[in-house]
């Protein structure tokens, strides 16, 4: 859609996105080494590569002006105690900001620098997220229905997964009696313990 008029459309039932939305989704598959329970995660994809998230985006042309923005759905599920999650990511022009607005169902938002800071907010129907800019970020679901998010950010803004990729988050997830617990990622601090090794 690269109209220069004003246009709308339906979030929910997700029947009235456009029929031009780009849609991609993320299998289980797609996230190896993303979860601390490797043997629970190649466990459950032997049963099969079942689908975590899809995202729906209205295209727009990625230019400075325009605003890219669309629809997150996460699906429910854990990887040993590990809730389902999206793979995060920073933005490559890393001064840009994302808004989210929670829809449906209930999760977190895992974010943090690239020195470090971190930060983990709660989504719920009808909060409202701002990610400054720098601060990269992940969507994880601590419920049993799906979580979804409208989001919109810079269309110029990019993606970087690389990082996210190599180093992890430093906080994770998890369910512990019954609840979300937000806890210290021991591969995160691996990783920067080796960092810090080869300086």
């Amino acid at each position: 859609m690269t109209t220069q008029r004003p246009f709308a459309f339906q979030v929910l039932p997700l029947a009235g996105l456009p029929d031009d939305a780009r849609h991609a989704s993320r299998h289980l598959s797609d996230m190896r080494g993303y979860y601390a329970d490797q043997a629970s995660f190649e466990a459950m994809l032997a049963d099969g590569d079942i689908l975590l998230y899809e995202v729906y985006e209205i295209p727009r042309p990625e230019q400075e002006g325009e605003l890219l923005h669309g629809l997150s759905i996460l699906h429910a599920g854990k990887v040993g105690d590990e809730y389902f999650m999206t793979k995060g990511h920073f933005h490559q022009v890393l001064e840009t900001a994302e808004v989210y607005y929670c829809l449906q169902g209930k999760g977190m938002m895992v974010m943090e620098t690239p020195e470090g800071e971190w930060a983990a907010e709660e989504l719920k129907p009808g909060r409202v997220l701002y990610v400054p800019p720098r601060w990269a970020h992940r969507s994880v679901n601590t419920a049993s229905q799906d979580l979804i998010t409208f989001y919109v950010y810079p269309a110029y803004a990019g993606h970087d997964y690389g990082t996210i990729e190599t180093r992890g988050f430093h906080a994770q997830v998890i369910e512990r009696d019954g609840a979300p617990l937000v806890i210290d990622n021991p591969r995160w601090q691996t990783l920067t313990r080796d960092a810090r090794r080869q300086t």
